[in-house]
């Protein structure tokens, strides 16, 4: 049996298909699986117990040499992938993703069966034409990690129990280690890490607030560890200079497998509606999730141990990039984030 799972973006939707990955693998312990994932989220997937093969496109980087000098680099790159993806005939390719970018790849296997969600699942992009296999749309306001479980139930694959089994190896461990030694965190007070930056600008809440929640933290008795991508430094020191106490910031400095292994030793998670949220969730971690414009019944961190910060408005979720209010971030106040650190660190 050979199946290929499609989910190729993002890291919060790539984390939402582990307990998948983790069924499939249950009900076929001699498949070999492979997963198709772009660059960015490679690491989440990548020695991963259930997983034999990982295919990794490398698609905006493509994209980008063909509007550049590179473009025949660019074209044999492609070309090899897809040499490579067809290697192997599939009895069963699912599609996890439901979007053209990721529909184009499935068209181009060698698969007997080619199964996702049908008509009528949102931003599906018309997906679903090159699956042989429609499953019933069911609705978006179900979280994304039953959503994915119910794809797979009604392809005939049983869900015993909810499992991430997201990969973090004792290497990872140890450069994490080494970073906190590095800069004298190691073996001293706990921390709580805050994740405060978010990549669309309607997710992002007033840094000022960040920096007196961080603050309060340290009056706590905690250490704060700062995370996030390198694009995320500058709002981060930010923040910082804007705190009373000092904080490490470790933006660009971690992979996602070491930063996982950060938040393992983490006391708790404080953050915006980001990848990271989700890979917290995914290792058990209680997270503090500050929401806006999005839905967290929908994509909210996984978990009964949870607390997302939040007020109700009419006009959220609106799921917009962009916004000229920004009311349902605003009207969010350090005392509403404070009050959920504090009843989640009252029970640990």
């Amino acid at each position: 049996m050979n199946i290929l799972i499609v989910k190729t973006s993002a890291i919060g939707d790539v984390t939402h298909t582990l307990p998948a990955l983790n069924a499939i693998r249950n009900h076929y312990p001699d498949a070999h699986i492979s997963w198709l994932v772009e660059a960015a989220s490679q690491d989440i997937v990548k020695g991963h117990h259930a997983l034999d093969e990982v295919f990794v496109s490398k698609r905006k980087k493509w994209i980008k040499d063909l509007k550049s000098n590179n473009a025949f680099e660019a074209m044999n790159d492609a070309l090899t992938f897809i040499r490579c993806l067809r290697n192997r005939q599939y009895d069963l390719v699912i599609d996890f993703q439901n979007l053209l970018k990721s529909s184009v790849f499935i068209a181009l296997t060698r698969a007997k069966k080619k199964a996702g969600y049908g008509v009528g699942m949102a931003h599906s992009e018309y997906s679903y034409i090159v699956l042989n296999h429609r499953i019933p749309a069911v609705n978006m306001d179900v979280h994304a990690v039953y959503r994915e479980l119910i794809l797979i139930e009604r392809l005939g694959i049983p869900v015993k129990k909810i499992e991430f089994g997201l990969p973090v190896s004792d290497s990872d461990r140890r450069e994490i280690s080494n970073y906190l030694y590095r800069y004298g965190a190691l073996n001293q007070k706990q921390f709580i890490a805050i994740n405060p930056m978010a990549k669309w600008n309607t997710k992002l809440w007033d840094l000022t607030q960040f920096s007196r929640v961080a603050d309060q933290c340290i009056e706590w008795g905690y250490q704060v560890i700062f995370t996030g991508s390198s694009e995320d430094a500058e709002g981060v020191t930010e923040i910082q200079k804007k705190m009373k106490f000092d904080a490490m910031n470790l933006c660009g400095k971690t992979s996602l497998k070491s930063l996982a292994a950060l938040y393992e030793r983490s006391k708790i998670l404080i953050t915006t509606d980001t990848g990271p949220m989700h890979i917290a969730a995914s290792l058990g971690k209680p997270v503090v999730a500050i929401f806006g414009p999005t839905a967290p019944w929908r994509t909210g961190p996984f978990g009964s141990q949870h607390a997302v910060v939040r007020v109700d408005l009419p006009c959220s979720p609106c799921f917009k990039k962009q916004c000229d209010s920004h009311d349902c971030m605003k009207q969010i106040n350090v005392d509403m984030v404070l009050d959920a650190v504090k009843k989640k660190l009252d029970v640990l």
